[in-house]
């Protein structure tokens, strides 16, 4: 049976992955500054018998660890970036382990390591059966500003790879081709001059003014533009007193759609909006452009592939106390009931389980995964690691992200990548066939880094 041998190696590691996981978890760090999972993570490859690069593609926390040689190379895309103030304890009650502090509210303490998973399994069954083909773990740096993946391509990362495979923590075994939004972000920098707002408001010229206008301008254009298009900010400086006309005032802007075409022209039209804003108000405007991203270009070929793993490897069962533990969240969460429709289970379902099919709707969110399914054929797969009702990026993933519920997701998602892969490099036909889809849905385009090469990686020292 194709994989046998992977399940074997994955289950003989699973308390090494578990301790793992649990290091990344307790030790969250933030997009960019991942430097302890990152040098725990590239430790277990190296000890795996894995070639393993530090700072690939030009971004310190960044890890390319290479198994294998010849076609097909397989990229398995990890991350481990935490959230901002997602701190949170491993109970039923909102309290954080400490108050403002980082935490895994998106899973990615579990992201990462099921990616590690899934390359030693690959690694031993290719190694027993004399399987050509070479498997690469990516460790993918800043997912949650969501430029981590497109600096690394700018910098070559993924340069030589036939097709990827990712997967994502989520409330459900979940496969879709639908497409998840692309996304450029920026932030304006308003410069004016400041002045006594009572005593001499004439000799002033507000900043703030010039922010609050660009957001005017920038929700008229709302009408104005394809329904797939959403426009969201938030002011990030706009002045210390009422009585002082703010001289300087900052707005940072997220620009989604549904391809990157519409972001681009979206986009241009509110730098504009910016740029009549600082007109109006006699201010300067400075832009500090931080990233974009693609929209995701999920294979269908990959996706049958990935659904028929699914339903051949048997799903872990929840223990009563688990159970039990998402009923308690879901108990408090307003979204349970639309949790329930989204992964298709009834209410009163705390965790997911049983069969899935493949989805097609489209989602609003957005992934840097989208650009590397832009460079080759790739598929994205979720497998139940929280409770059905837990909002995304919340402490409820947090919680769960640090206990059995999550461990059980990430060990089940290693087991289905793993298998998949291994079909592939059994099969080469099959990439093919996902190539030759690859090829269509591109049309002849080409994948161009959404991030200029002035644009530096955040926070290197």
């Amino acid at each position: 049976m194709i994989g046998s041998i992977a399940l074997d190696a994955i289950a003989a590691k699973r308390e090494a992955l578990k301790e793992l996981e649990l290091k990344i978890w307790n030790t969250p760090e933030i997009a960019y500054l991942e430097v302890e999972a990152c040098k725990w993570t590239a430790e277990m490859l190296k000890n795996e018998g894995f070639d393993v690069e530090i700072g690939v593609g030009g971004v310190p926390t960044a890890i390319k660890a290479t198994y294998g040689s010849g076609h097909p190379v397989i990229g398995l895309l990890g991350e481990y970036d935490a959230l901002p103030g997602m701190s949170q304890k491993v109970q039923t009650e909102k309290e954080a382990v400490e108050a403002g502090c980082p935490g895994q509210g998106c899973g990615h303490n579990l992201l990462g390591v099921a990616h590690v998973g899934a390359a030693i399994g690959i690694k031993a069954e290719m190694i027993e059966k004399k399987l050509p083909g070479t498997i690469i773990y990516f460790g993918c740096p800043g997912e949650e500003q969501l430029t981590g993946k497109p600096f690394m391509a700018r910098g070559g990362a993924f340069d030589g790879i036939d097709m990827c495979i990712a997967w994502h923590p989520s409330n459900g075994d979940r496969i879709s081709i639908g497409t998840q939004t692309a996304l450029n972000t920026a932030k304006f920098h308003f410069k004016g001059r400041t002045a006594h707002a009572g005593g001499d408001p004439h000799n002033g010229r507000s900043a703030l003014d010039a922010v609050e206008l660009m957001n005017v301008g920038a929700n008229y254009l709302r009408e104005h533009v394809t329904s797939d298009v959403r426009i969201h900010y938030t002011i990030t400086e706009g002045g210390t007193a009422p009585n002082i006309v703010p001289d300087k005032a900052c707005v940072w802007y997220y620009v989604r759609a549904l391809s990157r075409e519409a972001v681009e022209d979206t986009y241009a039209r509110l730098v504009k909006i910016a740029k009549g804003a600082a007109m109006m108000t006699e201010t300067e405007v400075e832009i500090e452009f931080l990233g974009g991203c693609y929209n995701t270009l999920n294979n269908k070929v990959l996706a049958n592939l990935v659904k028929d793993t699914m339903h051949e490897i048997p799903q872990e069962p929840w223990t009563d106390e688990e159970i039990a533990f998402a009923k308690a969240l879901n108990e408090q969460s307003p979204q349970y009931k639309a949790g329930c429709a989204a992964v298709n289970r009834p209410e009163g379902t705390q965790l997911y389980e049983g069969p899935m099919e493949i989805e097609t709707a489209n989602s609003y969110g957005s992934t840097d995964v989208g650009d590397v399914q832009h460079i080759v054929p790739g598929i994205m797969i979720r497998t139940a690691t929280y409770n059905i009702g837990a909002p995304g990026h919340s402490w409820q993933i947090t919680a769960c992200s640090g206990m059995s519920i999550g461990e059980k997701g990430m060990n089940r998602a290693a087991q289905v990548m793993a298998v998949s892969a291994l079909k592939v490099l059994n099969d080469t036909s099959i990439y093919e066939a996902a190539k030759a889809e690859f090829d269509q849905e591109m049309a002849g385009k080409k994948y161009v880094c959404p991030i200029p090469a002035e644009v530096p990686v955040p926070y290197t020292k």
